[in-house]
């Protein structure tokens, strides 16, 4: 029977180089916490069990993740990372797989540590490590003559020679529960930082006989922790990076692929076309050949095949049918669907709002909280008032409506198919089906009418 899976995620430390009051663990890399990064890779390996070590900031990283499937633990003095596995493993049943992640560490991909735990058993622990171009400040991986790994030793303690090794330790490893119940009371605080290291029962495991079992990732910036704002930035492109390249394989053209930002899951069709500084934040699904202008934020939505966003456009919450046109400067809020071929248009904001198929709201309206037909016509100028302060109203427009310029209509409020709404009209009342609708003051023209003068 295969050893069931506990995940340990250190998450404790204060992070005082991010100059944040902010626990570092809830920085965000691609709009999202380090720490949800590793939770969610933790989830992918099926672990039964995930324990988060906290300690500074721990109300508010429980507070900001909401996760029932997580134990915590508190570390209430940081002595080091020996320490912080032993404040999680008493939660850990005998016989299982201990998998130590951090929370710093946010983008490791699910098919490293795969790789790592496969390579543990009761005469073998498995250890992550990267060869480094600059490995300073990383702990240095020993080995003997026969290539075995013997030992860790950190940097503040390595000797000169030691420095130059540039296989470095990660951090990560995967070792039964077992051997870490028995090994972590044994460790020792003797060592320049005054902490009990985790990486001392590398050494421990060599002096019992035990294999060290190596694994290494297939990128370096796998296992690239962050302790600053700098370190947080270079994370953020390396990730950005990977989007784009899979987007680009998978059938998008991309006008500059250092100006587009996946913040979430991004599913696309072919021949997808986005251009520059475009922003995808949530769940968001593209289909065939759809078009995506400059400068537009597209979040939690589903744009179907043959879909055109232009310009500085803001999408949320929204389902567009094949063949609709967005913007430019258009914004959809959450609970707005057109239908097929429906149009959208320039300083038009929707929300809540269903729009038949055919139907264009083309300039400088407000439509919420409504039902459109098919064929509908909105004016420039026209606003559906659906709020009074207390609760929301529905409009309801029949199919073939046309809304002249400058309308008001006043929730609740139902327009019949056929009908007519003449501009600059204030609607309050149900308009039948091919009526003509105007409710405006008559002009008056006054004659011989002065302009004011300016008084000295």
């Amino acid at each position: 029977m295969t050893a069931p899976l506990h995940v340990i995620i250190l998450a404790a430390g204060q992070g005082s180089r991010m100059k944040s009051s902010l626990p570092k663990v809830l920085h965000q890399v691609a709009g999202k916490p380090m720490l949800h990064h590793v939770m969610d890779t933790a989830r992918t390996l099926g672990a039964e069990g995930i324990h988060g070590v906290i300690g500074h900031g721990a109300d508010q990283v429980r507070s900001v993740t909401p996760a029932g499937d997580v134990t915590w633990a508190l570390q209430e003095q940081q002595l080091g990372t020996g320490h912080a596995v032993a404040q999680a493993l008493p939660a850990v049943p005998d016989g299982a797989v201990v998998l130590v992640l951090y929370g710093d560490v946010p983008l490791i991909n699910p098919e490293t540590l795969v790789a790592l735990v496969s390579r543990v058993n009761e005469q073998s622990l498995g250890l992550l490590t990267v060869d480094l171009g600059n490995p300073d400040g990383y702990g240095r991986i020993l080995r003997n003559e026969r290539g075995q790994v013997t030992a860790i030793v950190e940097q503040k303690d390595a000797s000169d020679s030691q420095k130059a090794i540039r296989e470095v330790n990660t951090g990560i490893l995967a070792v039964s529960s077992d051997h870490l119940k028995r090994w972590l009371p044994e460790l020792s605080n003797s060592n320049a930082q005054g902490e009990y290291y985790l990486t001392d029962i590398i050494a421990m495991a060599a002096g019992e006989g035990l294999t060290i079992e190596v694994a290494q990732p297939g990128h370096e910036e796998e296992v690239q922790g962050v302790n600053n704002r700098l370190q947080l930035a270079e994370l953020e492109r390396w990730y950005q990076r990977c989007e784009a390249r899979r987007l680009m394989t998978e059938g998008a053209t991309l006008a500059d692929p250092a100006r587009v930002d996946v913040r979430g899951s991004l599913t696309i069709g072919q021949d997808v076309l986005i251009d520059v500084n475009v922003v995808f934040e949530g769940d968001v699904t593209l289909g065939n050949n759809v078009s995506i202008g400059p400068n537009c934020v597209i979040r939690d939505a589903e744009l179907a095949d043959n879909v055109t966003v232009h310009a500085n456009s803001i999408i949320e919450g929204a389902v567009v049918a094949e063949h609709c046109q967005v913007g430019p400067f258009a914004r959809l809020r959450p609970g707005t669907r057109l239908a097929r071929a429906a149009k959208v248009g320039n300083f038009v904001e929707t929300k809540k709002a269903e729009v038949g198929e055919g139907s264009k709201i083309n300039h400088l309206s407000y439509v919420g909280d409504a039902i459109l037909g098919r064929n509908v016509n909105v004016g420039a100028g026209t606003i559906t008032c659906n709020y009074d302060g207390v609760n929301k109203f529905q409009t309801v427009l029949g199919d073939n409506v046309f809304v002249g310029s400058n309308t008001a209509l006043v929730a609740p409020v139902t327009v019949d198919n056929d009908a007519v709404i003449g501009a600059g009209s204030t609607i309050t009342a149900h308009v039948d089906e091919k009526d003509l609708a105007v409710a405006r003051s008559r002009q008056r023209n006054i004659k011989g009418w002065k302009r004011p003068e300016k008084k000295d």
